[in-house]
């Protein structure tokens, strides 16, 4: 018993460590396999169910440790009740992963272990947890292996995951000394070579004007803090942007500072000056309101000409940070200064950029793969990620949030430009490699390179039909292993 618990922590422990800042990638295709193994060696359900949840907890334990800090400062609750929090924040996650291990418990069983539990695990993935959050799953982990990553243009990062469920499903398989012949499906793999290679490193004939403030988290700012920061962010893309050749557009991040464009007659003088004079659309970073006067996090366009061409608002909005989910309201304060939750925006909108489109996904829905394919999906043909990062502090999130970043891209064969409020500012080519990046944590703007790209990957246009054929997979195989054997002769 002590030793299947020992397993199951294993398995939590290189779950995390497969992804930033421990970075040992290597160890994706064996994560799961210990818990696995555990889990054939224990026939009573809820046991299994707490074999994965142990799992689960030390996995998002592990992989979220900032999340703490982040409550615990920007959420000002303290050291104390941030941990109380963070904790059931764990407890909550580790769910899914309970679920998953009651299930693959019966499936380790069966013959078809090595397509069916992948399959569970793959579509677990793609299932909204608690809190309608996610992170890294553990297709991310894959994120710098050439050959697997030939998968994310079809079957996004949900097909990766399902690659190394695979491996690491055979694995306790053959710890097991099961019957080989069980294994035959891995005599696929190797066809992965037949998909089309990333695409090759080219060099970039577009430019973006950047701005990185470097702005302190604070939520006390008095109107001339407010507009000497105005004057700052004007200066700043004015020294990148007005050298030749003109940008293709000029970009300001997600920031926790007063940007309010609706509102402040000043500001948006000072944004029409600064586009008139880089002579590129800017698209910034903003607070918005909706017919109900509730708050939204938003990206704007201002037109080359100075006009306001163009809104989107974040849809995916980052639990604590922006909302506060059941139950935990009246308990802990919003990170976010403004009054009241932000409110999700409605709908997926791109920007024009005369004969190309620009798609802006807002901080946190750089975790949510079948929300950023659709801007690709709606014609945009570069995206940009406006973020501010500052709340992570110097916690591995950084990292994390960078290789997010950088799968969407690959899934998408897409550049993303990163704007960040002090790093990790980027440009990501579309085979998810850091091409370009400012020193972060210091104050400085500059140009981005990229290029238009307009195909369309399969992700990009089906979505995640992979995951949901696997989930639907894994509950077949799920029905199949409990019908009684001699309807299945035997």
């Amino acid at each position: 018993m002590l030793l299947n618990y020992l397993l199951a922590l294993l398995s939590g422990a290189l779950l995390f460590l497969v992804h930033p800042r421990f970075n040992l990638w290597f160890l994706a295709p064996v994560a799961i396999a210990p818990l696995l193994y555990a889990l054939s060696r224990e026939w009573v359900p809820k046991h299994r169910f707490l074999l994965g949840y142990v799992t689960g907890v030390t996995f998002w334990a592990g992989v979220n440790y900032w999340i703490q800090f982040v409550i615990s400062v920007h959420g000002h609750l303290g050291d104390v009740w941030g941990s109380v929090v963070w904790v059931l924040f764990c407890l909550a996650k580790g769910l899914y992963l309970g679920v998953f291990g009651a299930l693959a418990g019966v499936l380790i069983q069966k013959r078809y272990a090595v397509l069916a539990i992948p399959a569970l695990w793959t579509g677990i993935e793609r299932i909204p947890g608690p809190f309608a959050y996610t992170w890294l799953t553990l297709g991310n982990a894959g994120i710098d292996m050439a050959l697997p990553m030939r998968l994310a243009p079809f079957t996004g990062v949900y097909g990766l995951s399902f690659l190394f469920a695979v491996f690491g499903t055979a694995i306790a398989w053959i710890a097991l000394r099961r019957p080989r012949i069980a294994l035959s499906p891995l005599v696929l793999a190797p066809l992965l070579v037949v998909l089309p290679e990333l695409p090759a490193p080219q060099r970039p004939d577009r430019s973006a004007v950047t701005v990185q403030p470097n702005v302190t988290e604070r939520d006390n700012w008095t109107e001339p803090e407010a507009q000497q920061l105005h004057q700052k962010l004007e200066v700043l893309t004015l020294q990148a942007g007005l050298h030749p050749p003109a940008p293709d557009v000029a970009l300001w991040p997600e920031m926790p500072a007063p940007v309010y464009y609706f509102e402040d007659t000043q500001l948006r003088d000072r944004l029409r000056n600064v586009a008139r004079f880089v002579k590129a659309p800017l698209i910034i970073g903003t607070v918005g309101q909706n017919d109900k006067k509730a708050f939204l996090n938003s990206a704007i366009q201002i037109s080359a000409t100075g006009e306001l061409k163009g809104r989107y608002d974040k849809i995916f909005l980052v639990p604590f940070g922006e909302f506060i989910p059941f139950p935990f309201k009246g308990l802990v304060g919003k990170i976010a200064s403004e009054i009241g939750d932000f409110e999700p925006g409605a709908r997926v909108t791109t920007f024009d950029l005369g004969e190309q489109k620009l798609g802006a996904f807002i901080c946190y829905e750089s975790a949510i793969p079948h929300l950023v394919r659709q801007f690709a999906a709606e014609g945009a043909s570069v995206l940009v990620n406006l973020t501010n990062d500052g709340y992570f502090g110097t916690t591995a999130a950084r990292e994390q949030h960078m290789s997010l970043v950088r799968m969407r891209a690959a899934e998408n064969r897409r550049w993303i430009l990163r704007s960040t409020n002090d790093g990790l500012t980027a440009s990501i080519d579309p085979a998810g490699r850091v091409i370009q990046t400012l020193k972060p944590q210091v104050e400085e703007s500059g140009r981005l390179q990229f290029s238009y790209v307009r195909e369309t990957t399969a992700y990009s246009k089906y979505g995640d039909i992979f995951a949901w054929v696997c989930l639907t997979s894994a509950v077949a195989f799920l029905i199949y292993s409990q019908m009684p054997s001699f309807s299945r002769g035997g």
